[in-house]
């Protein structure tokens, strides 16, 4: 009995020490998984923090607002849709009221990006140094501003720059297409085309109008929404307008693209090859945004985005239809926009 009881408090002392040695080991393991949790976790937050920056648009959050060109908006369009993968806490507000539309708003500082389909005019800019607005363009692409017909029009394949004088000119007398050409029909002339706000407007009167008021009336349909002025055409045989290439590229189907002779040249169509080379005279252009410089240096998502948009802009350009600028050109205006926040 007594050897019984000596057995028995030995088990019990040998399983109290079994209890204990699990308990130090315990509190070891403890120590250790603690010790390497925490350094678990500052690896992680340091991959974190070493993994986003601003170049990669990984915690920055709030509002970025973009305004201007509709020639533009396809091509921010793609960016901001594609950024928003990269940054889903920034949010982007984009409209296209026209280039000068947004002018009106970015020389006021309203507005972060103003996206223009031609440059910033000397009243424009005077504006915004009257308010302490600094505006910095950058260019994202090259567009061929592009003549079209509806494909349901079988006349009209090629026009010279006098002839759209005819066609556009609040001075000239044609209203018939036999006007224009007497083995044309005797319809008359429809036309579609940009608002006084666009730039696509302004650049068409510079450089085919030289500056002279453009026809107006009820044969004349203005808007700053190319879509409605490809609606208007698609479907009308007697029609005409013109837009950026990105809005004719996007509707092949429904519409017939003019080739356009300067002088005594060959008529050119716009095309990616033309209008990079510059062939397609006088209506290759290049498409800007215009940086509010005080948004891009105070406000993290906006440099951010506007870093990501200089590195992807080609990309987004010829995935929605203009043609994009030689890469070192986006690289130069990066280093240069770095050089703002400085």
């Amino acid at each position: 009995m007594k050897n019984f009881k000596s057995l028995a408090l030995m088990f019990a002392f040998i399983l109290v020490l079994g209890v204990l040695a699990a308990c130090g080991g315990s509190g070891d393991d403890a120590n250790g998984d603690g010790g390497d949790s925490e350094s678990s976790n500052t690896e992680e937050s340091s991959g974190s923090e070493s993994s986003s920056s601003e170049e990669s648009g990984e915690e920055v959050s709030g509002p970025i607002a973009i305004d201007g060109s509709s020639t533009v908006y396809p091509i921010m369009e793609n960016l901001t849709y594609s950024y928003r993968e990269e940054a889903p806490e920034v949010e982007t507000s984009l409209n296209s009221s026209g280039s000068g539309g947004g002018f009106k708003k970015s020389t006021k500082g309203e507005i972060d990006l103003s996206n223009a389909s031609r440059e910033i005019k000397e009243e424009e800019k005077k504006q915004a140094e009257e308010n302490g607005v600094q505006l910095e363009p950058l260019e994202l692409a090259f567009d061929g501003l592009s003549v079209t017909v509806s494909s349901k029009n079988d006349f009209v394949e090629n026009l010279t720059i006098e002839q759209l004088r005819q066609i556009f000119l609040e001075s000239s007398d044609a209203q018939m297409w036999s006007d224009i050409n007497p083995d044309w029909p005797e319809e008359q002339i429809e036309i579609f085309a940009p608002g006084h706000d666009s730039g696509t407007f302004d650049y068409f009167n510079e450089v085919v109008l030289e500056e002279n008021p453009m026809k107006e009336g009820e044969n004349t349909t203005l808007s700053e929404d190319d879509n409605t002025l490809v609606r208007g055409i698609e479907n009308n045989p007697n029609a005409i307008g013109f837009f950026g290439y990105a809005y004719y590229a996007a509707n092949k189907d429904s519409l017939k693209v003019l080739g356009i002779a300067e002088g005594d040249a060959e008529p050119v169509k716009p095309s990616g090859e033309t209008i990079q080379d510059g062939s397609y005279t006088p209506l290759s252009r290049p498409l800007f945004t215009y940086v509010n410089v005080e948004a891009y240096k105070n406000k993290p998502q906006v440099r951010d985005f506007v870093e990501y948009t200089l590195n992807n802009a080609g990309k987004a350009a010829e995935e929605v239809g203009y043609v994009a600028l030689p890469e070192e050109k986006y690289q130069e205006q990066l280093d240069k926009a770095k050089s703002w926040a400085e």
